[in-house]
């Protein structure tokens, strides 16, 4: 005796009838309503053909959508930033910057950017970017966001 069946004389699996092929599926009632619906609708002349050029435009009356996508214009962007003279972050590089504007510019450097220190035969782009650093000659930003939305810029050369 199996696990999945009886003795020897009845079958392991229950197989089942075999007619289901031939069953063919019946097509439900609103598919056929849609169905005629749309032939109606192909059949008779395109209704914008008959409106005025300006009238095709649908306006929405979502103010909160309209303002989220003005949100993401260039503008908007440009009037988040907090002006130099009222910046509320200290002047001090925090270690991930050091880190992420160090790597950015041995990068920069080992892709051939101009050098801005007398690298003294030194050919590591880490240790060139370490003396750019140094002497205060990265010409990159730091960009801070703040919680509410608005960000600071501060160069290298600001930040001790």
């Amino acid at each position: 005796m199996s696990d999945y069946g009886g003795g020897d004389d009845e079958p392991a699996f229950d197989e089942g009838p075999e007619h289901f092929d031939d069953i063919e599926p019946e097509e439900p009632e609103y598919y056929a309503e849609q169905d005629d619906e749309h032939e109606e609708t192909n059949n008779a002349e395109d209704p914008d053909a008959r409106r005025p050029a300006g009238e095709n435009v649908i306006h929405s009356g979502d103010h909160a959508a309209q303002q989220v996508r003005n949100k993401n214009t260039v503008e908007h962007q440009r009037s988040r930033k907090v002006p130099n003279e009222k910046r509320v972050t200290t002047p001090y590089m925090t270690k991930y910057e050091r880190a992420r504007v160090l790597g950015t510019r041995a990068l920069q450097i080992s892709m051939n950017a101009p050098v801005l220190v007398d690298i003294e035969g030194e050919t590591d782009p880490l240790q060139i970017a370490i003396k750019e650093l140094r002497e205060k000659k990265i010409p990159l930003i730091i960009r801070r966001y703040l919680p509410d939305g608005f960000y600071e810029d501060w160069s290298c050369e600001e930040l001790l």
